[in-house]
């Protein structure tokens, strides 16, 4: 059988997802975190200055190597984000160790924010972005928007009439996407009534950091956060019960987030504040809807008067997890 080597962000719990989707194609997978602590101060400084925890990241990648060096995999699948802390020298080890494997990158953050990246590329057979605008400016990237996993194509199966929440936004309260969830949610309270909205912060160091370093957080209080990530039965249970999911990347950001193809995938209607939306195949006026800070929000959209409009299901199942890892793995084959 063969093996894949999985390095990513253990983020909420898309390593188990992406895992298990790896499985189903007939690989054994292994799955390695792509950072050496998720302590706050570690995750930060691997944003900021990595010098400052080069010790722990070299023996964490020791100890990863110490396993990959009795293994013989097919696969070497990297999943990265600003949170990667390998540094060249250790992706070229890892290819000098298996030197039969195949090796593929897939970038969840753009080059903008995250500029390192593009010196890891040639140590790669394959590249892949989520973001179109990098994909278009680089060859060396292939565009592949991310994916809906099977859990909310189970909630798109089962359509209801009646919700208990107008909107929910789950994720976590970057600078901005705080600014324009809570900008969003006062605009949309005379039509949206009931509405669930959990900003999520790794520790309240991060919060309180975030509170000084930024001024769309100055006026923010501790209690509108949560400190423990949404468990994904919890997560799942919000979506059921919700009409439409709110939207907004990270200052910056092209790539659709996560968020947006939970959305689809569930067959909810979907508010965002990211404009390049109008560009994918999936978009409709009935379904989605793009918010605008300078205009607010026009409620005589069919946005706003008609159901959910079903897309054709060849579109639909182009962004699910099987669609995803196959056209990665089955078409460098």
């Amino acid at each position: 059988m063969k093996r894949v080597m999985l390095i990513m962000p253990s983020f909420f719990n898309y390593p188990q997802i992406i895992c298990e989707e790896i499985r189903s194609l007939g690989y054994e997978v292994d799955f390695f975190d792509d950072r050496p602590s998720t302590n706050p101060w570690i995750k930060a400084a691997i944003r900021v200055r990595k010098e400052l925890v080069s010790h722990t990241i070299k023996q964490y990648f020791n100890s990863i190597m110490e396993t990959v060096r009795k293994r013989k995999y097919d696969i070497v699948f990297l999943i990265s984000g600003q949170s990667l802390s390998f540094t060249e020298d250790m992706i070229q080890e890892l290819k000098d160790c298996q030197p039969q494997a195949r090796f593929y990158l897939y970038q969840w953050d753009s080059i903008k924010k995250f500029p390192y990246i593009t010196r890891m590329q040639k140590y790669f057979d394959k590249c892949y972005s989520f973001d179109r605008d990098d994909a278009q400016k680089n060859p060396n990237l292939t565009f592949l928007p991310l994916f809906y996993s099977k859990q909310y194509q189970k909630i798109g199966e089962n359509k209801r009439n009646r919700f208990k929440y107008d909107f929910c936004f789950v994720g976590t309260a970057h600078p901005q996407k705080y600014q324009f969830i809570t900008r969003m949610s006062k605009e949309l309270a005379d039509v949206y009534h009931n509405q669930y909205i959990y900003f999520f912060f790794p520790s309240r160091i991060v919060y309180f950091y975030r509170k000084m370093a930024n001024s769309e957080l100055r006026h923010a209080k501790l209690s509108e956060f949560h400190y423990v990530p949404l468990s994904s039965s919890e997560m799942q249970k919000v979506y059921v019960n919700s009409k439409c999911v709110l939207d907004s990347p990270q200052a910056g950001q092209l790539g659709l987030t996560i968020r947006v193809l939970e959305a689809l995938g569930a067959k909810k209607k979907l508010i965002t504040t990211n404009a390049d939306v109008v560009n994918y195949d999936f978009y409709s006026p009935e379904n989605v809807y793009v918010y605008d800070e300078k205009y607010g929000f026009d409620f005589n959209s069919p946005f706003f008067s008609s159901d959910y409009k079903d897309i054709p299901l060849e579109i639909y199942r182009k962004y699910s997890i099987e669609s995803w890892i196959k056209r990665i793995f089955e078409e460098n084959i």
